[in-house]
């Protein structure tokens, strides 16, 4: 159990769900997400990071729409209404208010909990869908790829995180590009997956973010592993962290000038440095046979 950072009662199966997940953005979790889906065969790739997705760019797939994405929303009956206002005192996000002889609502803030339609006294509070983003596909040399594209000033993100993640497939290598950070949409994306790997970088500000990466996944009880990027640069902070917390570090990837270049083309490294592509599969392994 050496390389797990969680203990698990039973070995990994045949077709994990693995979330790559960082504390902070830029630490190159498309970079790990991209070259490790593309390494094996029978996987599918989601990119949950739905307010920014650019998974595609490495994959260079042709999308197409698959669905719109919605959340429920109350719509109010002013003629059953009677401005008792239990409504905007039961909404926590504020999304309701009750003035005299008058009701307002907000879609932006609501949550869509449902809360409000049960209890309202007079009916007069139904649901009715709104539209909050879309989910687009896309097929290229046997990798399936989904990701959300939330609409522009959309400040909820987690339902849509949630309409990606069903799009997984128990048949297949499940990648799970997540969003960056350790707020809502990160935790929805990376629960109830087999494994994350934790991306960082070994600099005091990756290492800074990487202890709230790792309190994360120790409350989700997520078996979980670092791996760190841009290896070479910084210092040795995060390796002498890791070893404190016994938290195992199961892949370095290189400060490489010629990875650097062909990121910066939009060319997954493993299409151009075929031993890195071994290198993803063995990491695969590891943490299947763990």
């Amino acid at each position: 159990m050496a390389l797990l950072g969680t203990i698990m009662d039973v070995s990994l199966g045949d077709k994990l769900k693995i979330a790559i997940a960082s504390g902070k953005g830029g630490t190159g979790k498309t970079t790990v997400a991209t070259n490790l889906a593309l390494s094996l065969e029978n996987a599918q790739l989601l990119d949950c990071d739905v307010e920014e997705p650019d998974s595609h760019i490495f994959l260079g797939m042709r999308l197409e729409k698959v669905e719109n994405v919605y959340i429920p929303v109350p719509k109010i009956d002013k003629k059953k209404c009677t401005f008792c206002g239990k409504c905007s005192e039961f909404c926590q996000y504020n999304a309701i208010a009750v003035v005299p002889n008058d009701i307002l609502f907000f879609p932006e803030l609501c949550h869509g909990c449902g809360g409000c339609t049960l209890i309202c006294p007079e009916d007069a509070i139904s649901e009715e869908n709104r539209v909050i983003g879309i989910i687009e596909r896309g097929l290229n040399n046997g990798l399936e790829f989904y990701h959300g594209l939330l609409n522009i000033g959309e400040p909820m993100a987690t339902p849509l995180v949630k309409a990606v993640k069903a799009k997984a497939e128990g048949k297949k290598i499940t990648i799970i590009d997540s969003p960056p950070g350790t707020s809502c949409p990160v935790i929805e994306s990376i629960k109830d997956t087999d494994y994350c790997i934790l991306v960082t970088e070994p600099t005091p500000f990756g290492l800074y973010d990487l202890k709230l990466a790792v309190e994360v996944v120790r409350k989700l009880k997520v078996p979980f592993g670092v791996l760190i990027n841009q290896e070479g640069i910084g210092d040795k902070g995060v390796e002498k962290y890791c070893k404190e917390e016994n938290i195992p570090i199961i892949m370095k990837i290189p400060h490489d000038k010629k990875i650097a270049k062909l990121y910066s083309k939009g060319i997954p490294f493993v299409k151009k440095m075929k031993d890195w592509e071994d290198k993803f599969i063995e990491l695969y392994e590891k943490i299947k046979n763990s």
